[in-house]
């Protein structure tokens, strides 16, 4: 693997030399729209680095972008892989871990999730502050060496999530917080499975992003996280579940999430860049 993560960071550097960004931020279904707010340097399609996602499915674009948002350098994932779309959960390792080799010093991870509490409608933001895996599998399955054993207290960095809070306040928005719980998918969650989450503190669901958590804890990367809630789980409202659903009801969120990372973002100087 870090070959791979070698080879992909030589080819970052060759487009794009002396280019070192502060922070990786990795786009959500629906959420890759984002991207249109970073001074682009470099363009760089997934399938031109080795190992990284072939992104499959609707509202994941496969580009890596190198850039500014203000003064702050950063590099934009626009587009996953998800864990049900190969039955692999390190599928974003190498991205993750080439982030960190070109140069980024901390993580945001966005994605679109399922809300469990009535009181989070569909278009609220919710800060992460911890995770339940309910897959039962880790990124991490086959590594070597005692590093495996990674500790996942603190896995949602508290001083970067403060950061999002004032981002989030500068502008006004209520920022939910609440426990993401991963789903395997690519079904839906039954009503029963999540009267189950909700019993076991989880307050939104999805298909992504944890596995991502473990891969940056493992490489001793700070994150904070944000989901962006498209819809209530199942058995809570009458309106069926579907990702274009998803897709849509992101871009309620668009203009606040897009005012969130602008603010959080430029509260980074890149005086050590």
């Amino acid at each position: 693997m870090m070959n791979q993560v070698s080879t992909c960071a030589n080819i970052i550097r060759e487009k794009s030399p002396e280019f070192y960004p502060q922070i990786g931020l990795i786009l959500g279904s629906g959420l890759g729209t984002f991207a249109s707010q970073v001074k682009v340097t470099s363009e760089i399609s997934f399938s031109e680095l080795p190992g990284f996602p072939q992104a499959g499915v609707g509202g994941h674009e496969g580009k890596l972008l190198l850039g500014f948002i203000g003064k702050t350098k950063v590099a934009v994932l626009q587009g996953r892989s998800h864990y049900y779309e190969e039955g692999k959960a390190d599928t974003m390792a190498i991205a993750i871990k080439t982030l960190k080799e070109i140069g980024c010093q901390s993580l945001v991870l966005t994605n679109a999730a399922g809300s469990i509490e009535s009181s989070s409608k569909p278009g609220d933001i919710m800060l992460i502050t911890d995770h339940i895996n309910m897959t039962g599998v880790s990124p991490l399955f086959g590594s070597r060496g005692n590093d495996r054993f990674v500790d996942m207290c603190g896995a949602y960095d508290e001083d970067l999530s403060n950061k999002m809070r004032v981002a989030a306040d500068k502008n006004g928005i209520e920022l939910k917080e609440g426990v993401y719980a991963w789903w395997s998918g690519p079904q839906f969650e039954t009503p029963a499975e999540i009267r189950a989450l909700k019993v076991l503190g989880a307050d939104a669901v999805g298909m992504s992003t944890v596995p991502e958590v473990i891969v940056a804890r493992h490489a001793k990367i700070p994150l904070c996280a944000l989901s962006v809630l498209t819809n209530y789980a199942a058995g809570i409202s009458n309106t069926p579940l579907s990702h274009e659903q998803t897709i849509i009801v992101a871009k309620l969120a668009e203009k606040a999430i897009t005012d969130m990372l602008n603010s959080y973002l430029n509260s980074f100087s890149d005086d050590k860049n």
